[in-house]
């Protein structure tokens, strides 16, 4: 496929106006819309800055490529747009962006569209062609330098592959101490679309400037690339990984391994490739999928607690489809025990589903926390010791059951489950640091029988003797001190959980208070909290839904559309349904809906709300205690935020 195919010259922009990076957005965002490239303007710019909050596109050099892939997309498209004073668009460098790239891809991308993508973001780490770009007066002109430079390119593959077959042949004659050294390397990126590429393409650049042969593993939309060998590894001298996902790293044990963001593949290949041939990378030591030794060949970036965060994100995100799929089968099964009664077939069936379902939500958190810290091998014991901490029924020299339908008698649970997945973790980080120097031959052991044998022992000791008889308690204190709550406490604590849910709109906060409230209702079976927190975090969608309606003349085109999506997604308790605005104004949007959330969520303890679901928003109304209450806390706090933003809310710059 031809790069021109993608870049329309209907769609480019030859003088942005934008001066600031939310300007800029709106611009090019509104220029897609225009030309029918997408057909939900709202929806493609929310997955634009939701990838900008992940890490700045701003790549450096004067260049920035946003982009989203969705099905707000019609068809595949980049956007060229040339600013002539320059953006500050958080670029890496802190510099201007001057150029700017905005892929779009649908949903279903094919491969031939992926290829082009791919193709074009790797030429853009040509300096001769950004120059000319920057002096480009006509789309015909950049479409023709693109063309010009897509072709040279061709050109040069086809003779490198033919001199690479060339010197593949020689160098089966030539001796080991004479053959030019030898790297591999993977570059991924969350949605594989550009950076991938531009990082593959600029290490490949350092190798040949360094005199090194380099061969590099693309994981990106179109699936993995020039997938590396079990040989090419085995002969490689280093190995460079620039990534900003999880990539599989068990196949690089004793490499000399360097680990960095894919932003340093781009913008600091020599460094990376030379620190690779050095010898001095740290040694990467895997059994089995673990992590490395050395904590630079671990995590690319990240302080303690954001591998912390990490980890527990890890957990939660595996645990919630088991927490969202068996809480509303459950809520539905008590509905229909109100009609069917208890003893019906229908009431049975939702009910046992909803019940197993959520049995393994905690077994599935503490995995998946052990998981995200000492990779496969820690899997086994965080799910055991998750296990234990929901079935335990006694203190010291109690007893566990095997029935997961059973009810524990003083379960460890929530608190349990993710001390389970941090210390089976951690676990297996040390068994892996202490077998490090055991014999090779025994190696094979480690994975199939010392690692699940030592690691089950150590984990269900802990969770028998130590953390399931001290967290038993503490829950039992917890689940006390919910059930016996005064009216002014339960105000207090759902005040509080609802201002949560608003302060960063899905963030830590956001999870913070949405896994207390969880932890609660499978501890009591109480929904009190989680009315407070449903209340709490359909407030900000729809406030902004109400602001927007009510005070249109203070918000762009752009958002007035999207505040008309954020009807549905705030009944639906989608939080997220206004991290643009909170992008875009936070001081205002943030403050007046934490205000809002905060009375929403009291107002459920007040009325004495209480909603046995999970999730769903108003879509579950039903099931709540106090319907009326439910309903009435969630609007009121709604409008509250929706008036306090459109006062407050300056007056949009003419």
């Amino acid at each position: 496929m031809d790069i021109r195919d993608l870049l329309l010259k209907d769609v480019m922009i030859m003088d942005m106006q934008a001066t600031t990076k939310d300007e800029a957005i709106d611009e090019l965002v509104h220029k897609y819309a225009e030309q029918g490239v997408i057909n939900d303007e709202a929806l493609y710019k929310q997955d634009i800055i939701k990838r900008e909050a992940e890490s700045t596109t701003g790549i450096g050099d004067g260049i920035a490529m946003p982009h989203a892939k969705d099905k707000a997309v019609n068809r595949a498209t980049v956007l060229f747009a040339k600013s002539k004073d320059g953006v500050d668009f958080n670029a890496l460098d802190g510099q201007p962006v001057h150029l700017f790239f905005m892929i779009a891809a649908p949903e279903g991308a094919n491969n031939t569209h992926l290829a082009a993508l791919a193709a074009l973001s790797s030429l853009l780490i040509d300096p001769d062609l950004v120059a000319k770009l920057k002096n480009a007066q006509s789309p015909e002109e950049v479409q023709q330098l693109f063309g010009d430079a897509q072709a040279a390119k061709e050109e040069k593959e086809a003779k490198d592959a033919a001199a690479k077959a060339e010197k593949e042949a020689a160098a089966a004659s030539t001796p080991t101490d004479q053959k030019r050294p030898y790297l591999v390397g993977v570059t991924a990126c969350p949605n594989g679309i550009a950076h991938t590429y531009m990082a593959e393409a600029a290490l490949i650049k350092a190798g040949e400037a360094a005199g090194v042969d380099i061969k590099i593993e693309t994981n990106g939309s179109e699936g993995v690339k020039h997938l590396l060998t079990a040989d090419e590894i085995a002969r490689a001298d280093g190995v460079v990984i620039a990534a900003d996902k999880k990539v599989k790293m068990a196949r690089f044990d004793g490499k000399h391994l360097v680990n960095r963001p894919v932003t340093d593949g781009i913008n600091k290949a020599d460094q990376l490739v030379q620190e690779a041939l050095s010898g001095k990378a740290p040694v990467y030591h895997d059994a089995d999928g673990g992590d490395a030794d050395d904590d630079e060949a671990g995590s690319a970036n990240g302080s303690v607690w954001g591998e912390v965060y990490k980890d527990l994100m890890n957990g939660i995100s595996h645990m919630l489809p088991f927490v969202v799929g068996g809480g509303i089968l459950m809520a539905l099964s008590f509905i229909i025990e109100q009609f069917a009664g208890s003893k019906s077939l229908a009431f049975t069936f939702f009910n046992q589903a909803g019940n197993m379902a959520f049995a393994f939500m905690v077994p599935v958190l503490a995995g998946y926390i052990a998981e995200s810290i000492g990779d496969r091998p820690a899997l086994m014991p965080g799910f055991v010791g998750g296990f234990m901490a929901t079935v335990y029924t006694g203190a010291y020299g109690g007893v566990y059951t095997a029935s997961i339908t059973a009810n524990a008698k003083s379960p460890a649970g929530f608190l349990g489950g993710l001390a389970a997945g941090f210390l089976a973790g951690y676990i297996t980080v040390w068994m892996k640091k202490w077998t490090k120097n055991m014999p090779q031959s025994l190696d094979g052991m480690k994975p199939m029988l010392i690692f699940p044998i030592l690691g089950l022992l150590i984990i269900a000791a802990l969770m028998f003797f130590v953390v399931n008889p001290i967290f038993s308690v503490i829950n039992a204190w917890i689940t006390h001190f919910l059930n016996s709550m005064g009216t002014g406490n339960a105000v207090l604590l759902g005040l509080v959980l609802g201002g949560m849910m608003s302060i960063d709109m899905g963030g830590p906060f956001n999870k913070a208070a949405y896994v207390f409230a969880t932890g609660a209702f499978t501890a009591t079976q109480d929904g009190n909290l989680m009315a407070a927190v449903m209340a709490g975090g359909m407030v900000p969608p729809l406030a902004t839904a109400i602001a927007t309606a009510f005070w249109p003349k203070k918000f762009t085109d752009d958002e007035r559309k999207a505040g008309i999506s954020n009807w549905l997604l705030g009944i639906s308790f989608i939080t997220e349904g206004a991290i643009p605005f909170a992008t875009a104004d936070p001081l205002h949007v943030i403050g007046s809906s934490v205000v809002g959330a905060a009375i929403a969520g009291g107002l459920t303890q007040l009325w004495g709300v209480a909603v046995p679901a999970p999730h769903g928003g108003l879509w579950v109304s039903l099931l709540a205690t106090n319907i009326w209450g439910y309903i009435g806390a969630t609007i009121i706090g709604a409008v509250i935020a929706g008036v306090i933003l459109g006062v407050w809310k300056p007056a949009k710059k003419a």
